[in-house]
């Protein structure tokens, strides 16, 4: 009883997602050949999107105060790889010194401590960040972009963290 029991369960199961998949595909499209879906970039994912994704995602979290570095890895979905701000600038490449004007999912950097400071590039002129007003911010360009904080350092590419 239990194995007939199981094996209609498994038909149904089958059926149901048969049937679903087939409603998902509007009836003028349905004879069409299947069209190359690209699949959407996620918070963390390791691309310059994903990373601004996770920033948003994280908006006004006072989690990751004092830990920009660690921010701007998980934004990428990777952590551990760089033990500050500064290490990151120093050991990352190629850099652009004293550029304002760094792509989407760059990392960009300021020298306002002895670990320094990182954020993600908005693409647009500003940037997200932790230590906005005390927490992970989006600064925009009219906000003053990458001279909100003091002693703007460049940026690096968008990529994920490695050494």
């Amino acid at each position: 009883m239990n194995r007939l029991l199981n094996t209609v369960a498994k038909a149904a199961l089958a059926i149901t997602l048969s049937v679903t998949a087939l409603s998902a595909i509007p009836l003028a499209t349905a004879s069409a050949a299947p069209a190359v879906v690209a699949a959407p970039m996620s918070a963390g994912d390791g691309t310059a999107a994903g990373a601004v994704a996770w920033y948003q995602a994280h908006n006004g979290s006072t989690a990751y105060q004092g830990y920009c570095e660690k921010a701007a890895e998980n934004a990428y979905g990777t952590t551990g790889v760089w033990a500050s701000a500064n290490a990151h600038w120093n050991g990352a490449s190629p850099k652009h010194p004293g550029d304002k004007n760094p792509p989407l999912g760059a990392f960009v950097y300021w020298n306002i401590s002895a670990y320094g400071h990182v954020g993600i590039s908005d693409g647009a002129g500003g940037f997200w960040a932790s230590s906005v007003n005390g927490r992970i911010g989006h600064v925009t360009r009219a906000m003053g972009g990458v001279d909100y904080f003091n002693a703007y350092r460049g940026w690096t590419p968008p990529a994920r963290p490695h050494q």
